[in-house]
């Protein structure tokens, strides 16, 4: 299956270009789940989601909608995957009722940009991580694209996330059984797109996908994604 969508959803600027005009904020989520069948939730970088949120967001969505979820900034920044086990517990507990309901998508664990390759921290803090769902690392920091790395990931079924910004490019490197992209270019050329699309069908053939572009202060990352996923014939 090829899931995708944007990070976040609750932008008044997408109006009237992915949103109708006079759809009410309240109305958002539920009108971006008939566009697009993912979203990655930013939102739980700094706040761990209350159950009645949760709630919301699962009635608001069908029963196939995946929310990927990024992790609290006390794992990757505050602790920076030192002696986590508690914190890594305490949060993946706040999003159970997501997986309850098989709408949980992988968990991302992204690290700063000065956080460089520690590979005994990285194995200690993935034994952890064993039997707790899908997880994707994104790394920014180049020490840490490195085939030590590729193979702890391996060993615990971890995506490599293939972010993709201006400043940095991830290797093309499969490291689980589903693959996660984060796409943060402002645009994509036709060109761009069709390839991503040609890739995405690739690795759609041996696992889940998850591709999730910019969102930006104008709705073209949702048209990117929406797009996709017509070519890939989903929607």
């Amino acid at each position: 299956m090829v899931y995708a969508g944007t990070s976040g959803w609750a932008y008044t600027s997408w109006k009237p270009g992915f949103y109708p005009s006079k759809l009410g904020a309240a109305n958002f989520l539920n009108y971006y789940a008939t566009r697009l069948n993912s979203v990655e939730v930013n939102h739980t970088f700094t706040t761990f989601p209350s159950e009645e949120v949760l709630r919301r967001w699962m009635e608001a969505t069908p029963t196939d909608f995946k929310f990927a979820i990024k992790a609290h900034y006390t794992i990757t920044h505050a602790k920076r995957l030192r002696k986590v086990a508690k914190a890594t517990k305490e949060f993946l507990a706040s999003i159970r009722p997501l997986r309850n309901v098989n709408k949980l998508g992988p968990v991302l664990f992204q690290l700063p940009p000065n956080f460089k390759c520690d590979p005994r921290v990285l194995r200690a803090f993935l034994a952890g991580l064993a039997g707790r769902g899908r997880a994707a690392m994104e790394f920014r920091h180049v020490s840490w694209f490195n085939d030590e790395v590729y193979e702890a990931l391996r060993q615990a079924n971890v995506a490599l996330c293939l972010a993709e910004s201006e400043k940095i490019e991830t290797p093309d490197v499969s490291t689980a059984d589903f693959s996660y992209f984060r796409l943060r270019k402002e645009k994509y050329s036709p060109k761009a797109r069709k390839a991503l699309a040609e890739r995405v069908a690739r690795l759609g053939e041996r696992g889940d996908v998850f591709v999730y572009f910019k969102h930006g202060e104008t709705p073209e990352g949702a048209k990117y994604a929406r797009s996709l996923l017509k070519k890939i014939k989903l929607f």
